[in-house]
């Protein structure tokens, strides 16, 4: 770096007055080596600089609300040549662009062991479990790099907790319309309940994209808090999940759903339970459906059915197809 210039002294003839010649008035040396001062100069004493970039440390402070993300400059000693641009920054970079072409990362506990998530100050972009080369998974899916956060984004923790993740901002920039509506119906379900791949299809308009709706639930970006877990086939069983349909069973046997229930009412060819006292039909798992004693339940294969038996679809599942 090169050195930045001395302050003109008022004396200098850049000051438009001619220096004095000590030794000319008789005052003696004003070179401090002569008076064993020793010199001002940093750079003289081996201190050197105390300006940070030239140092090469960087700034030690944290960045100052509304200036914009300081970049740790060990982050550009890294691979990746965005950040390595943003770390060689003199100046903070511009208020949000670090959140533009970055995201942040942390490791929290999750209901199915330690998981890795990163964000934006959009919100949550990717849960996944903890793997090797996971900022490199990420920046091959999300075309960003990952940079360490300090602690999780608020309410990140007891969402993956309780299940309940309705309060939680997500970002899904980038996903398709399709996608992205898939993947809201998904989160409608309530904890402990459960949704046929129809019944999504169908939320959506697309009652006939049954498939392509399987395929959208596949590629949940954040899986656990867009609760693609709840969504079942309706024959029962539980289908495909992104960590494994056993943990996918795991997960929804802890929040109280009977799958082997579930099952035993396919077999039958069972979709739906109305109760003789309200009039309404709904889907088996729904909170209405749990109180229906066994005097008063009846099942129906399909809605036309039910409807046809005299009851009216619950307000609250809302059932629609099966199949």
């Amino acid at each position: 770096m090169t050195p930045r210039p001395a302050t003109p002294d008022p004396t200098s003839h850049s000051a438009g007055m001619n220096p004095t010649n000590p030794r000319a008035t008789g005052q003696g040396p004003t070179n401090l080596h002569a008076t064993g001062q020793g010199p001002t100069n940093p750079r003289a004493t081996g201190q050197g600089p105390t300006n940070p970039h030239a140092t090469g440390q960087g700034p030690t402070n944290p960045p100052v609300a509304g200036q914009g993300p300081t970049v740790p400059r060990e982050v550009g000693q890294g691979r990746d040549p965005l950040l390595a641009g943003l770390a060689a920054l003199v100046t903070d970079a511009p208020d949000g662009l670090l959140d533009r072409i970055a995201a942040r990362w942390v490791r929290v506990p999750g209901p199915i062991g330690e998981l890795d998530v990163a964000f934006t100050d959009q919100g949550i972009v990717y849960v996944h479990e903890p793997v090797e080369g996971f900022a490199e998974s990420f920046r091959k899916r999300f075309g960003r790099p990952l940079l360490p956060a300090a602690k999780p984004p608020a309410g990140l923790v007891p969402a993956l907790r309780t299940g309940r993740s309705s309060g939680l901002r997500l970002d899904l920039r980038g996903l398709s319309d399709f996608q992205r509506d898939v993947l809201l119906a998904a989160r409608a379900i309530p904890r402990g309940e459960v949704r046929p791949y129809a019944w999504i299809a169908e939320r959506i308009g697309r009652p006939r994209a049954v498939r392509a709706v399987g395929t959208a639930l596949g590629g949940n970006p954040v899986p656990l808090l867009i609760p693609c877990h709840r969504v079942t086939r309706s024959d029962g069983g539980v289908g495909e999940y992104v960590f494994g349909p056993a943990v996918k069973e795991r997960l929804l046997a802890a929040e109280g759903v009977d799958l082997d229930r579930l099952r035993a009412l396919a077999r039958e060819r069972v979709f739906y339970l109305g109760s003789d006292t309200t009039g309404v039909v709904c889907f088996p798992t729904c909170r209405n459906a749990r109180r229906i004693t066994p005097a008063h339940r009846h099942g129906f294969r399909t809605l036309a059915q039910a409807r046809t038996a005299g009851y009216r679809p619950c307000r609250t599942c809302e059932p629609g197809q099966v199949a």
